[in-house]
């Protein structure tokens, strides 16, 4: 007997066969109990998910005459045993990738004119229909939406988007979805079972990992690791066979990041490339890895995790340990290391770049932490309405601020604050608050509280005493009074000094010919400079030395400057000399000397006037 491959050998011949998409095969048993059965099905999906082998046990079912008691294909009357053996004139496969043009869908309506020699339907199966060309799709439309009363049609494809919308609203769509890790895995264990085939668990899940959700991948993939292990599917000749990296690489090197062992994440790479891994495929594994630990951070995306039983109970012990900041982190330079992968020229450095930056994670998180500013305290506005607190040895005095700035009062009011307002002093000793325990002394009765002296007879320290409203308006008058008589001690001789004592010690040249240009004047309060251009104008103002300069020198505290453009005072340039002419040159070195004559006379020379 020939040897036949595990995706054909075990095929599904029942709904209840085939794997993961038990929400299309329940449907469509409903249907088949009920009788409501469409003249035209859409199966669409991912490739070896099931979408013909759902298709092939439809039309088996459509023409079976003793169908189960749930709806399922007998197998043994002459319509089923016919279709098993591809000898049946009711079902009819056509591969749309290679029959595509519309003599091939033309052929296909001929067909639908004629009766079902056997059975009740005429069925039609056209895989890949997403390759028919538009003619085709169009020659098809009036057919697919009136049939015969025998006639169905089970298109299926792998691109519903390349499908025209008047193919779609014809059809009844069905969505085949990918196929479970733990699903693929028990399908199998099944297949090992039945073949008495050895194999481990965990190599089983590599397999269904590997297949990403396809079913005939994995058996594919099966069948090859069969042929290759004698019939003994080990782990590690699956990992050997299927050029995937072991998940012990990854918990090392998560476990050295995460110790910051930056040796050890060096030489773990180095291994990785030794036997023949590339840095691309390390890095989305890690990634890969990485995500599994933050989906175990939280008991209800744990559901998520697809990877063997054996393996869960590792990851839940090391994702205790990495903080969620840090997975994130890692995830992130692992995602601008693949992107940037292929343009960078020393493919290693760039991958090892990446793995020495999440060697530091941790560090670099713990100083953004540190250096984060702490919050600022809630400012208080002071109480000078209340009264002055009274000292004891667990709340010492303090001092009461001083009020805020008002406006001034009239002469009277200020002078019957000053007199009944009585001024806080601040005491000078101030004693430290007591522990709790530590001053057993019973608490004062009012007897003691009133021989404690009064903050108005209390002893002053070294700080000024707060001042009245008078006081302060007495103070501002004197400085506007001294400002005044200093101002009018201000001359011209005394600022052109000034003026000049600057411009020698300037070190600036731009700056010295700006002020040697300028004309500086006293206008009351202030000085009056007037310049000849904006551009001087702009290099005074910047030269914020000159007026400290000049307020010091003058012992002018409020001096102010304003400073003017006068376009008389530009310099008058020159308008360019008009260039001689030929003619012009020659009567001038004529004038100079006669014999330029004599010298034009025997070369025989000409003058051009222009």
């Amino acid at each position: 007997m020939s040897y036949v491959v595990s995706a054909r050998k075990y095929r599904p011949q029942r709904f209840d066969d085939i794997v993961g998409q038990s929400h299309v095969s329940q449907t469509l048993k409903k249907a088949l109990q009920s009788g409501h059965l469409a003249h035209a099905f859409l199966f669409c999906g991912p490739r070896g998910v099931g979408k013909t082998s759902c298709a092939r046990i439809l039309a088996k079912a459509l023409n079976c005459r003793n169908l189960t008691a749930d709806h399922e294909p007998c197998g043994t009357c002459d319509s089923c045993i016919s279709f098993d053996e591809n000898a049946s004139f009711n079902i009819m496969e056509l591969d749309a990738a290679s029959n595509n043009s519309v003599d091939h869908i033309r052929s296909l309506v001929e067909q639908v004119r004629f009766q079902p020699q056997q059975g009740r339907y005429k069925v039609f199966i056209i895989d890949e229909v997403h390759m028919l060309s538009s003619s085709a799709f169009n020659a098809f439309l009036k057919t697919l939406e009136e049939p015969p009363p025998y006639a169905v049609f089970i298109l299926a494809t792998t691109e519903k988007h390349k499908i025209i919308p008047t193919i779609l609203s014809r059809c009844q769509t069905f969505d085949f979805k990918r196929i479970q890790v733990k699903d693929i895995t028990a399908h199998l264990e099944k297949i090992c079972k039945e073949e008495k085939i050895k194999a481990e668990k965990e190599a089983l899940h590599v397999i269904a990992v590997k297949a990403d959700g396809a079913l005939r991948d994995a058996l594919s993939i099966f069948d090859q690791m069969v042929s290759s292990s004698n019939k003994n599917i080990t782990y590690a000749g699956v990992i050997t066979n299927l050029n995937i990296l072991d998940y012990s690489y990854y918990f090392r090197f998560t476990e050295a990041i995460l110790t910051q062992d930056l040796a050890q994440v060096m030489l773990i790479f180095d291994e990785v490339l030794r036997n023949g891994f590339d840095g691309d495929l390390f890095i989305n594994g890690l990634a890969e890895h990485l995500r599994d630990l933050l989906v175990c951070k939280d008991e209800g995306l744990r559901i998520l995790l697809e990877v063997s039983d054996s393996l869960k109970e590792r990851y839940y012990q090391l994702s205790e340990l990495a903080p969620a900041s840090f997975l994130l982190t890692a995830l992130n330079i692992c995602n601008d290391c693949d992107v940037n992968y292929k343009m960078a020229r020393d493919k290693r450095l760039h991958v090892e770049l990446a793995l020495i930056k999440m060697c530091y994670i941790t560090q670099a998180i713990q100083l953004a932490t540190r250096n984060k500013p702490a919050p600022l305290p809630e400012k208080k506005t002071p109480d000078v309405t209340a009264a002055p607190p009274v000292p004891s040895k667990t709340a010492p005095p303090l001092p009461t601020p001083a009020a805020p700035a008002q406006d001034p009062l009239p002469e009277k009011e200020v002078a019957s604050v000053s007199a009944e307002t009585p001024v806080p002093e601040v005491v000078e000793k101030v004693e430290e608050p007591a522990w709790p325990g530590y001053d057993e002394k019973p608490a004062p009765n009012a007897e003691e509280i009133s021989k404690v002296p009064s903050p108005g007879k209390s002893k002053v320290s070294n700080l000024p005493k707060l001042q009245t409203l008078t006081d302060l308006r007495a103070e501002v008058e004197e400085a506007e009074t001294n400002g005044t008589k200093k101002m009018e001690n201000l001359t011209q001789e005394s600022l052109e000094a000034a003026w000049q004592a600057y411009l020698e010690s300037s070190s600036r040249d731009s700056v010295k010919i700006v002020l040697k240009n300028a004309s500086a004047q006293i206008a009351g309060k202030a000085i009056v400079v007037r310049v000849g251009s904006a551009l001087a104008e702009n290099t005074i103002r910047q030269e914020s030395a000159l007026m400290e300069f000049l307020r010091e020198r003058m012992q002018a505290p409020r001096l102010s400057m304003k400073i003017k453009i006068d376009t008389s005072m530009a310099p008058v340039t020159k308008a360019p000399a008009k260039p001689l002419t030929d003619s012009e040159k020659y009567w001038g070195m004529k004038s100079i000397n006669p014999l330029v004559d004599e010298v034009r006379k025997r070369f025989d020379l000409q003058i051009d006037n222009g």
